[in-house]
């Protein structure tokens, strides 16, 4: 079965500093939460995102196993959105699409991401069990730490 979790969150910022921000692999590490284990394995040397870029990165999603989560950029409209598709890793689809919409605050950031577990019946199980809710804190906590980043001075 595929899911999908939105999010929209308000950024009081300018949209280049949004774009630059949320367009580094690395910064990743900054919005989700230390028990995740989040690192960025692909050497990146400050390049701008790009359509057909990987990056690969080591997480810790469940029970302290590591594992390899490799994404593709699929599209990206500078400054606008881009949407990055799971190649490898713990589901069976994965799709965040980031959107950033300039307003008189700032940019209003919208993220979609749709998604399916495998292993079928086990994996919907599983998903009402606890990846649901494991999704819910990661995005909680990202809003969070971006309230900070991006507070309303």
């Amino acid at each position: 079965m595929r899911y999908q979790l939105k999010r929209t969150q308000q950024l009081y910022c300018d949209i280049e500093t949004a774009w630059q921000f949320f367009s580094s692999p690395h910064n990743l590490a900054v919005i989700t939460p230390k028990e995740m284990g989040f690192d960025v394995l692909t050497a990146l040397n400050g390049e701008s995102i790009y359509v057909g870029q990987e990056i690969a990165y080591k997480i810790t999603p469940l029970l302290n196993i590591p594992m390899r989560w490799t994404t593709l950029i699929t599209q990206v409209d500078e400054g606008k959105s881009f949407t990055d598709f799971q190649k490898k890793g713990p589901y069976k689809y994965w799709n965040h699409f980031h959107e950033f919409i300039p307003n008189e605050e700032g940019v209003l950031m919208n993220d979609t991401v749709d998604y399916e577990l495998p292993l079928g019946p086990i994996g919907n199980i599983a998903h009402k069990l606890m990846v649901q809710k494991k999704l819910e804190h990661i995005f909680n906590y990202r809003y969070k730490v971006l309230e900070k980043l991006f507070a309303n001075k």
